[in-house]
Protein backbone atom coordinates (compact mmCIF):
# COMPACT_ATOMS: atom_id res chain seq x y z
CA UNK A 1 0.00 0.00 0.00
CA UNK A 2 2.78 2.36 0.96
CA UNK A 3 4.72 1.45 -2.16
CA UNK A 4 1.69 2.23 -4.34
CA UNK A 5 1.18 5.60 -2.64
CA UNK A 6 4.82 6.46 -3.09
CA UNK A 7 4.66 5.49 -6.75
CA UNK A 8 1.69 7.82 -7.27
CA UNK A 9 3.23 10.83 -5.45
CA UNK A 10 6.47 10.90 -7.47
CA UNK A 11 4.79 11.53 -10.86
CA UNK A 12 2.60 14.18 -9.21
CA UNK A 13 5.68 15.98 -7.88
CA UNK A 14 7.29 15.85 -11.31
CA UNK A 15 4.18 17.31 -12.96
CA UNK A 16 3.95 20.08 -10.35
CA UNK A 17 7.66 20.91 -10.88
CA UNK A 18 7.16 21.09 -14.66
CA UNK A 19 4.10 23.34 -14.22
CA UNK A 20 5.92 25.64 -11.79
CA UNK A 21 8.99 25.87 -14.02
CA UNK A 22 6.84 26.66 -17.05
CA UNK A 23 4.94 29.40 -15.24
CA UNK A 24 7.85 31.86 -14.81
CA UNK A 25 10.82 33.18 -16.71
CA UNK A 26 13.73 35.54 -16.00
CA UNK A 27 14.55 38.59 -18.10
CA UNK A 28 18.23 39.46 -17.88
CA UNK A 29 19.77 42.92 -18.12
CA UNK A 30 20.06 44.06 -21.74
CA UNK A 31 17.24 41.75 -22.84
CA UNK A 32 13.49 42.10 -23.37
CA UNK A 33 10.78 39.50 -23.79
CA UNK A 34 7.53 39.00 -25.70
CA UNK A 35 4.88 36.53 -24.52
CA UNK A 36 3.45 34.42 -27.34
CA UNK A 37 0.37 32.19 -27.11
CA UNK A 38 0.40 29.39 -29.66
CA UNK A 39 3.02 31.41 -31.58
CA UNK A 40 1.00 34.64 -31.63
CA UNK A 41 2.48 37.62 -29.67
CA UNK A 42 0.26 39.00 -26.90
CA UNK A 43 0.63 42.04 -24.71
CA UNK A 44 3.43 44.60 -24.65
CA UNK A 45 7.14 43.79 -24.55
CA UNK A 46 8.58 43.16 -21.10
CA UNK A 47 11.66 45.36 -20.84
CA UNK A 48 12.37 45.28 -17.08
CA UNK A 49 14.90 42.76 -15.83
CA UNK A 50 13.73 40.28 -13.20
CA UNK A 51 11.29 37.43 -12.57
CA UNK A 52 8.07 37.36 -14.62
CA UNK A 53 5.17 34.90 -14.95
CA UNK A 54 3.26 33.31 -17.82
CA UNK A 55 0.72 30.56 -18.32
CA UNK A 56 2.47 27.21 -18.55
CA UNK A 57 2.12 25.14 -21.71
CA UNK A 58 -0.03 27.82 -23.37
CA UNK A 59 2.42 30.71 -23.42
CA UNK A 60 6.08 31.02 -24.34
CA UNK A 61 8.61 33.79 -23.64
CA UNK A 62 10.69 34.91 -26.61
CA UNK A 63 13.73 37.02 -25.81
CA UNK A 64 15.09 39.89 -27.85
CA UNK A 65 18.30 41.86 -27.24
CA UNK A 66 17.70 45.55 -26.50
CA UNK A 67 21.39 46.56 -26.55
CA UNK A 68 23.14 48.21 -29.48
CA UNK A 69 24.26 45.52 -31.91
CA UNK A 70 26.77 45.63 -34.75
CA UNK A 71 26.41 44.63 -38.38
CA UNK A 72 29.30 43.98 -40.79
CA UNK A 73 28.51 43.78 -44.46
CA UNK A 74 30.45 41.91 -47.13
CA UNK A 75 32.71 44.05 -49.35
CA UNK A 76 30.86 45.01 -52.52
CA UNK A 77 32.33 46.06 -55.86
CA UNK A 78 30.54 49.27 -56.87
CA UNK A 79 31.07 51.58 -59.88
CA UNK A 80 31.22 55.29 -59.01
CA UNK A 81 29.73 58.14 -61.02
CA UNK A 82 33.12 58.76 -62.69
CA UNK A 83 33.31 55.10 -63.82
CA UNK A 84 35.85 53.87 -61.27
CA UNK A 85 35.27 50.46 -59.72
CA UNK A 86 35.87 50.30 -55.98
CA UNK A 87 35.32 47.82 -53.18
CA UNK A 88 33.27 49.21 -50.30
CA UNK A 89 33.29 47.56 -46.86
CA UNK A 90 30.43 48.83 -44.68
CA UNK A 91 29.62 48.47 -40.99
CA UNK A 92 26.64 49.69 -38.93
CA UNK A 93 25.14 49.74 -35.44
CA UNK A 94 21.49 49.02 -34.72
CA UNK A 95 19.07 48.08 -31.96
CA UNK A 96 15.55 46.75 -31.55
CA UNK A 97 13.08 49.48 -30.54
CA UNK A 98 9.84 47.56 -31.09
CA UNK A 99 10.21 43.94 -30.01
CA UNK A 100 6.68 43.02 -31.07
CA UNK A 101 7.13 44.31 -34.62
CA UNK A 102 10.60 42.80 -34.70
CA UNK A 103 9.31 39.30 -33.92
CA UNK A 104 6.38 39.65 -36.28
CA UNK A 105 8.56 40.69 -39.23
CA UNK A 106 12.05 39.14 -38.90
CA UNK A 107 11.44 36.75 -35.94
CA UNK A 108 15.05 36.82 -34.60
CA UNK A 109 18.53 38.31 -35.01
CA UNK A 110 19.41 35.93 -37.85
CA UNK A 111 16.41 37.15 -39.82
CA UNK A 112 17.30 40.75 -38.92
CA UNK A 113 20.84 40.31 -40.26
CA UNK A 114 19.47 38.97 -43.53
CA UNK A 115 17.25 42.02 -43.95
CA UNK A 116 20.11 44.35 -42.94
CA UNK A 117 22.30 42.74 -45.59
CA UNK A 118 19.68 43.32 -48.26
CA UNK A 119 18.67 46.86 -47.30
CA UNK A 120 22.08 48.33 -46.42
CA UNK A 121 23.91 46.74 -49.37
CA UNK A 122 21.26 48.00 -51.79
CA UNK A 123 21.18 51.56 -50.43
CA UNK A 124 24.98 51.75 -50.18
CA UNK A 125 25.27 50.71 -53.81
CA UNK A 126 22.70 53.31 -54.92
CA UNK A 127 24.33 56.17 -52.96
CA UNK A 128 27.95 55.40 -53.92
CA UNK A 129 27.16 54.83 -57.61
CA UNK A 130 25.62 58.32 -57.82
CA UNK A 131 28.74 60.05 -56.42
CA UNK A 132 32.32 60.56 -57.60
CA UNK A 133 35.15 58.56 -56.06
CA UNK A 134 36.57 61.55 -54.16
CA UNK A 135 33.25 62.03 -52.37
CA UNK A 136 33.58 58.56 -50.83
CA UNK A 137 37.25 58.99 -49.91
CA UNK A 138 37.61 62.50 -48.44
CA UNK A 139 35.70 64.43 -45.78
CA UNK A 140 36.94 67.96 -46.49
CA UNK A 141 38.93 70.14 -48.90
CA UNK A 142 41.79 70.65 -46.42
CA UNK A 143 44.17 68.79 -48.75
CA UNK A 144 43.61 71.45 -51.41
CA UNK A 145 44.75 74.18 -49.01
CA UNK A 146 47.85 72.18 -48.08
CA UNK A 147 48.58 71.53 -51.75
CA UNK A 148 48.33 75.23 -52.60
CA UNK A 149 50.67 76.09 -49.71
CA UNK A 150 53.16 73.49 -50.98
CA UNK A 151 52.98 74.95 -54.50
CA UNK A 152 53.78 78.42 -53.17
CA UNK A 153 56.70 77.01 -51.17
CA UNK A 154 58.13 75.25 -54.24
CA UNK A 155 57.68 78.43 -56.30
CA UNK A 156 59.57 80.49 -53.69
CA UNK A 157 62.43 77.97 -53.66
CA UNK A 158 62.61 78.01 -57.45
CA UNK A 159 62.82 81.82 -57.47
CA UNK A 160 65.66 81.70 -54.92
CA UNK A 161 67.50 79.07 -56.98
CA UNK A 162 67.33 76.48 -54.20
CA UNK A 163 67.20 72.77 -55.10
CA UNK A 164 63.66 71.37 -55.04
CA UNK A 165 63.57 67.90 -53.52
CA UNK A 166 59.79 67.81 -53.04
CA UNK A 167 57.47 66.37 -55.63
CA UNK A 168 56.23 69.10 -57.93
CA UNK A 169 52.43 69.12 -57.92
CA UNK A 170 51.11 69.12 -61.46
CA UNK A 171 47.67 67.54 -60.98
CA UNK A 172 44.66 69.56 -59.87
CA UNK A 173 42.85 68.01 -56.91
CA UNK A 174 39.08 67.86 -57.15
CA UNK A 175 36.86 69.72 -54.70
CA UNK A 176 34.29 67.67 -52.81
CA UNK A 177 30.71 68.74 -52.22
CA UNK A 178 29.40 65.92 -50.02
CA UNK A 179 32.22 63.97 -48.40
CA UNK A 180 32.52 60.55 -46.84
CA UNK A 181 30.74 61.35 -43.56
CA UNK A 182 27.79 62.91 -45.37
CA UNK A 183 27.49 59.83 -47.59
CA UNK A 184 27.47 57.63 -44.49
CA UNK A 185 24.75 59.79 -42.93
CA UNK A 186 22.73 59.68 -46.15
CA UNK A 187 22.92 55.88 -46.24
CA UNK A 188 21.88 55.72 -42.57
CA UNK A 189 18.85 58.00 -43.09
CA UNK A 190 17.57 56.07 -46.12
CA UNK A 191 18.14 52.67 -44.51
CA UNK A 192 16.57 53.75 -41.20
CA UNK A 193 13.28 54.48 -42.96
CA UNK A 194 13.16 50.90 -44.22
CA UNK A 195 14.34 49.33 -40.96
CA UNK A 196 11.82 51.20 -38.80
CA UNK A 197 9.14 49.06 -40.43
CA UNK A 198 10.91 46.04 -38.90
CA UNK A 199 11.07 47.48 -35.38
CA UNK A 200 14.77 48.31 -35.82
CA UNK A 201 16.51 51.64 -35.20
CA UNK A 202 19.69 52.21 -37.21
CA UNK A 203 22.21 54.10 -35.04
CA UNK A 204 24.84 54.86 -37.68
CA UNK A 205 26.58 53.57 -40.78
CA UNK A 206 30.30 53.81 -41.54
CA UNK A 207 32.21 53.21 -44.77
CA UNK A 208 34.92 51.21 -43.03
CA UNK A 209 37.20 50.59 -45.98
CA UNK A 210 37.31 51.66 -49.62
CA UNK A 211 39.77 50.12 -52.07
CA UNK A 212 40.20 49.78 -55.81
CA UNK A 213 38.93 46.71 -57.59
CA UNK A 214 41.58 44.21 -58.71
CA UNK A 215 41.24 45.31 -62.32
CA UNK A 216 42.18 48.88 -61.38
CA UNK A 217 44.50 48.26 -58.44
CA UNK A 218 47.40 46.97 -60.54
CA UNK A 219 47.36 50.03 -62.80
CA UNK A 220 47.23 52.34 -59.77
CA UNK A 221 50.25 50.62 -58.20
CA UNK A 222 52.17 50.81 -61.48
CA UNK A 223 51.46 54.54 -61.73
CA UNK A 224 52.54 55.06 -58.12
CA UNK A 225 55.78 53.15 -58.73
CA UNK A 226 56.43 55.21 -61.86
CA UNK A 227 55.89 58.47 -59.98
CA UNK A 228 58.12 57.38 -57.08
CA UNK A 229 60.83 56.33 -59.56
CA UNK A 230 60.66 59.70 -61.29
CA UNK A 231 60.96 61.53 -57.98
CA UNK A 232 63.88 59.29 -56.93
CA UNK A 233 65.70 60.03 -60.20
CA UNK A 234 65.12 63.75 -59.71
CA UNK A 235 66.48 63.64 -56.17
CA UNK A 236 69.45 61.59 -57.36
CA UNK A 237 70.13 64.14 -60.13
CA UNK A 238 69.97 67.02 -57.65
CA UNK A 239 72.31 65.07 -55.37
CA UNK A 240 74.82 64.61 -58.19
CA UNK A 241 74.67 68.35 -58.90
CA UNK A 242 75.28 69.17 -55.25
CA UNK A 243 78.14 66.67 -55.20
CA UNK A 244 79.76 68.40 -58.20
CA UNK A 245 79.41 71.78 -56.46
CA UNK A 246 80.97 70.48 -53.26
CA UNK A 247 83.77 68.77 -55.22
CA UNK A 248 84.48 72.02 -57.10
CA UNK A 249 84.62 73.98 -53.84
CA UNK A 250 86.93 71.35 -52.35
CA UNK A 251 89.37 71.48 -55.29
CA UNK A 252 89.33 75.29 -55.28
CA UNK A 253 90.01 75.39 -51.55
CA UNK A 254 92.76 72.78 -51.88
CA UNK A 255 94.47 74.83 -54.59
CA UNK A 256 94.20 77.96 -52.46
CA UNK A 257 95.74 76.20 -49.47
CA UNK A 258 98.56 74.77 -51.59
CA UNK A 259 99.22 78.16 -53.20
CA UNK A 260 99.38 79.88 -49.86
CA UNK A 261 101.58 77.11 -48.47
CA UNK A 262 103.95 77.37 -51.45
CA UNK A 263 104.08 81.14 -51.11
CA UNK A 264 104.83 80.88 -47.40
CA UNK A 265 107.48 78.21 -47.95
CA UNK A 266 109.20 80.31 -50.66
CA UNK A 267 109.24 83.34 -48.39
CA UNK A 268 110.76 81.30 -45.56
CA UNK A 269 113.26 79.70 -47.93
CA UNK A 270 114.26 83.07 -49.39
CA UNK A 271 114.79 84.51 -45.97
CA UNK A 272 116.80 81.45 -44.92
CA UNK A 273 118.96 81.55 -48.04
CA UNK A 274 119.59 85.27 -47.61
CA UNK A 275 120.57 84.71 -44.04
CA UNK A 276 122.77 81.75 -45.01
CA UNK A 277 124.45 83.79 -47.77
CA UNK A 278 125.12 86.59 -45.35
CA UNK A 279 126.68 84.20 -42.86
CA UNK A 280 128.60 82.49 -45.67
CA UNK A 281 129.91 85.76 -47.09
CA UNK A 282 130.85 87.00 -43.67
CA UNK A 283 132.80 83.86 -42.86
CA UNK A 284 134.58 83.79 -46.26
CA UNK A 285 135.46 87.48 -46.11
CA UNK A 286 137.60 86.94 -43.06
CA UNK A 287 140.06 84.58 -44.89
CA UNK A 288 140.63 85.05 -48.67
CA UNK A 289 142.58 81.78 -48.98
CA UNK A 290 139.74 79.84 -47.40
CA UNK A 291 137.30 81.57 -49.75
CA UNK A 292 139.41 80.55 -52.74
CA UNK A 293 139.56 76.99 -51.49
CA UNK A 294 135.80 76.73 -50.99
CA UNK A 295 135.04 78.18 -54.39
CA UNK A 296 137.46 75.76 -56.04
CA UNK A 297 135.84 72.80 -54.26
CA UNK A 298 132.45 73.91 -55.47
CA UNK A 299 133.83 74.20 -59.01
CA UNK A 300 135.28 70.67 -58.79
CA UNK A 301 131.99 69.33 -57.57
CA UNK A 302 129.99 70.88 -60.37
CA UNK A 303 132.42 70.23 -63.22
CA UNK A 304 134.27 66.99 -62.52
CA UNK A 305 132.06 63.95 -63.21
CA UNK A 306 132.74 60.29 -62.56
CA UNK A 307 133.28 59.29 -66.21
CA UNK A 308 134.30 62.73 -67.51
CA UNK A 309 137.61 63.28 -69.31
CA UNK A 310 139.52 66.58 -69.25
CA UNK A 311 142.66 67.70 -70.99
CA UNK A 312 144.53 70.07 -68.68
CA UNK A 313 148.16 70.99 -68.22
CA UNK A 314 149.89 69.87 -65.07
CA UNK A 315 150.50 73.41 -63.97
CA UNK A 316 146.90 74.43 -64.47
CA UNK A 317 145.71 76.90 -61.88
CA UNK A 318 142.37 75.10 -61.79
CA UNK A 319 143.92 71.95 -60.35
CA UNK A 320 146.22 73.57 -57.90
CA UNK A 321 144.32 72.24 -54.87
CA UNK A 322 144.54 68.68 -56.20
CA UNK A 323 148.30 68.69 -56.40
CA UNK A 324 150.36 67.13 -53.65
CA UNK A 325 152.30 69.59 -51.52
CA UNK A 326 155.35 67.37 -50.98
Amino acid sequence: MKNGLKAGIIPLIIIVAIVVKGSYFIVKEGRQAIITRFGKPIGNPITEAGLHFKKPFLEEARFVDKRILSWDGDPNEIPTKDKKYIKVDTTARWKVIDALTFIQTVRNEIGAKTRLDTILDSITRDVISNERLVEAVRNSNAIIEKTEAKRLEIKAKREKGEPILEEEITVDIENIETGREELSSKIAVLADKELNKLGIKLIDVQLRRISYAKSVEKKVYERMISERTRIAQKIRSIGQGEKAKIEGKRIKELRRIRSEAYKTSQIIRGKAEAKASAIYANSLGKDPKFYSFIRSMEAYKSSLGTNARYLLSSDSEFLRFLKSNN
